[in-house]
């Protein structure tokens, strides 16, 4: 039982001696002083030599060949097309029958519409009716008088002269016989009178004969003449009227839209929507869209005629299509500060439909001024090595190099941006060890250090 109460006792004497030596604490002790003065020299190291540390890659130079052109200016807009036509009616009618609809291709002739044409019908019918009266009797004032005609008005002149001549006889008759007494003078003056009415009427009948003779007067030729024309003008009028109830397709081109329906009416000119219809369709020719283009005027010097972009649309954002810029508005919008320009797509197809929102990527190009100007540039463009550098690592127009462990600034004149980088036309060769993203505040002779080694 004792034992076993020794057993439970502590051991004050063994306690003691699992206590740490003194040889231990002061180890413990030089390490910590140790770990506080490599933390007090490097804190003070980096007091006295603040360089930045900085990322620096190795500038490359490629061909000019195998550079990218790079993009200079992305702008947005819609599709349209070139020549939009919307085919109106010459004459007001009754639409009679419609033969295309919505999306139809047509032919460069083809019937699309007829109107009613009972009215036309009836106007030309006329108008033949009048050119022929008038032309018969310029045919008749030109062909002069028939033989008949002046035989008969030669007859009559004979006769009128028998009839003078029996008067004549008559008055001397009677005359001889007043004198004898035998006859009253009334008698005498009825018998003058006869005989004066039957010289006047020998005379009238002779100028009818020599007026029968002449012909008619070259005005009177010329004034129907004059009339024949008209009367043709009003039957061709007539008759393009007519013409003009079928109205045909002026292009080749797809129906963008049908105004108009069997029945409706059919006027010259646009009255509104419930009202008469100003045009029947409107067509155009996809085969030659254009993307119409919005260009701010601080972006517009970027860009020249024919300068070529890729084309791409919201709706197939996958599809691309070559373009080229076909017309530059000559006047600028003042209130939207921007110019109106108009990319020409050089082989469109079934995807594209105006009104499309579209986007068109300007790639950089040489201007045909700066071409004409500098004629042996393409050769030379084409020996001259090409740097492209990261966009981080400009700032206000220069780069920093790192040169014997400082950061020297160097100006660059830089060219088209692309997805590699941006294009460094001067200012570097390639072979420099250029900070990446230089620090905020780095000024030119600043030392820096390098994260990792240059590559």
């Amino acid at each position: 039982m004792d034992a076993e109460l020794k057993n439970l006792q502590i051991d004050r004497t063994k306690r003691r001696s699992a206590e740490p030596s003194k040889w231990a604490t002061r180890w413990i002790i030089a390490g910590v002083v140790i770990l506080l003065l490599l933390g007090g020299w490097r804190f003070a190291a980096e007091k006295f030599n603040p360089a930045p540390l900085v990322e620096v890659q190795r500038v490359k130079s490629i061909s000019a060949g195998s550079a990218p052109q790079g993009v200079i200016l992305n702008a947005t807009g819609y599709i349209v097309a070139a020549h939009k036509i919307e085919v109106a009616a010459k004459v007001i009618g009754r639409v009679l029958w419609i033969g295309v609809d919505k999306g139809d291709r047509v032919k460069e002739g083809q019937v699309i519409v007829r109107l009613e044409d009972d009215e036309y019908q009836a106007q030309l019918t006329q108008a033949k009716g009048q050119l022929a009266s008038l032309q018969a009797n310029l045919d008749r004032a030109t062909n002069g008088s028939r033989p008949e005609e002046i035989a008969q008005a030669l007859a009559n002149v004979r006769t009128a002269q028998s009839d003078l001549d029996n008067a004549r006889i008559t008055l001397n008759r009677n005359q001889r016989l007043l004198k004898d007494g035998v006859v009253a003078q009334q008698v005498i003056d009825d018998a003058q009178a006869r005989y004066d009415n039957a010289l006047h009427r020998v005379d009238s009948l002779q100028k009818s004969l020599d007026l029968l003779k002449l012909g008619p007067r070259k005005e009177d030729i010329d004034s129907l003449r004059g009339q024949v024309e008209q009367a043709r003008g009003a039957l061709n009028y007539a008759q393009t009227n007519l013409a003009n109830t079928i109205i045909r397709a002026p292009v080749t081109g797809t129906i963008l839209e049908r105004a108009v329906e069997k029945g409706e009416f059919v006027t010259t000119s646009f009255v509104g929507d419930r009202g008469a219809k100003g045009y029947v369709v409107s067509l155009a020719d996809l085969n030659d869209l254009q993307v119409e283009l919005d260009i701010a005027q601080n972006d517009f010097a970027k860009l020249h005629a024919q300068q070529h972009g890729a084309v791409t649309t919201d709706a197939f954002p996958d599809r691309k299509y070559d373009g080229f810029i076909k017309e530059i508005s000559p006047e600028a919008n003042r209130q939207k500060a921007t110019v109106q320009i108009k990319v020409k797509i050089s082989r469109p197809d079934a995807y594209l439909r105006p009104e499309m929102n579209a986007s068109v990527a300007f790639a950089a190009e040489e201007r045909p001024a700066e071409k004409a100007a500098n004629p042996g540039s393409a050769g030379d463009a084409a020996a001259k090595p090409v740097v492209i550098v990261p966009a981080a690592a400009l700032r206000d127009g220069a780069v920093f190099v790192l040169l014997d462990g400082k950061a020297l600034r160097r100006a660059v004149k830089t060219g088209a941006t692309s997805t590699q980088g941006v294009r460094v036309e001067q200012g570097l060769v390639g072979g420099e060890d250029l900070i990446t993203n230089p620090p905020p505040g780095l000024k030119d002779g600043d030392k820096v250090r390098p994260k990792a080694p240059t590559l």
